[in-house]
């Protein structure tokens, strides 16, 4: 079983996270960069697997700029046994779907049985990339889900939706995604971090995937503007005068709210 589990590195969910007006990027530089939790909790379900079925490789995938090495290797260090870093300065501000059909070309080159994603990322929410990976891939997907179980040749778990939760499932090979709801990850120990640094991590570039980032057959998207989020400004205070009543509706028809 080889499992490849997606971790992004994100500005740290506790600090100040804003974005740079010229280019409308994620200023790095604003704050620390560390794995996103959600990719954390990702690890955490495929190294628990491995831990009880001897014989399972975890590997992580990342797509980060170049000096995203160190953060990667926490992914090492907490137990998988190799990483892939995909780093190419034509991938800056990549759309979803550049970002997943570059993804796609390193699952692909790196052979699976399953790919586990978050279901969502803290910075730029791009929810939308389990999908786009499972149909580029040809696999099943199972999206969102509160627990998961792998088997012998398929993958299940619960997913909760607002009438209830479902159960669903998939064969291998499959992509699922995870909330949440799932343990979190594991601290990685003194042994761990030093063997992280042997462990291998291979750096690839488009060229080695075979994608191109200007490709006039793909749709990209762009961003036109960028601007700074404005102040908040006063709430409306009403005084009641005998007609509060009539004014407030009148505030949510003016807006609106009713």
């Amino acid at each position: 079983m080889k499992i490849i589990v997606l971790v992004k590195e994100v500005p740290d969910t506790y600090g100040d996270r804003k974005l740079n007006l010229e280019t409308g990027l994620a200023d790095r530089d604003a704050s620390e960069t560390v794995i996103d939790e959600i990719g954390e909790r990702a690890l955490e379900l495929a190294l628990t697997y491995a831990d009880a079925n001897e014989g399972t490789e975890v590997a992580v995938l990342s797509l980060a700029p170049e000096g995203a090495t160190a953060t990667i290797r926490k992914g090492l260090a907490m137990g998988a046994g190799s990483a892939t870093h995909i780093s190419d300065e034509a991938l800056r501000g990549a759309d979803l779907g550049l970002t997943a059909e570059t993804l796609a070309a390193a699952i692909r080159r790196m052979e699976f049985d399953l790919v586990i994603t978050g279901n969502v990322s803290t910075d730029g929410s791009g929810g939308m990339i389990p999908a786009m990976l499972a149909e580029l891939l040809e696999v099943p997907l199972a999206t969102g889900l509160s627990s998961v179980e792998i088997g012998d040749g398929v993958v299940s778990g619960a997913r909760p939706v607002e009438s209830g939760v479902q159960q669903v499932s998939a064969d291998l090979p499959a992509v699922v995604s995870i909330t949440e709801a799932l343990p979190g990850p594991r601290f990685p120990n003194f042994k761990g971090i030093m063997a992280a640094k042997k462990k291998p991590v291979e750096v690839l570039t488009l060229a080695d995937l075979g994608v191109t980032a200007d490709n006039p057959d793909a749709a990209r998207s762009i961003m036109l503007t960028v601007a700074e989020k404005p102040p908040r400004a006063a709430g409306v205070k009403i005084t009641d005068e005998g007609d509060a009543g009539e004014k407030l509706a009148d505030f949510l028809i003016e807006n609106r709210l009713a």
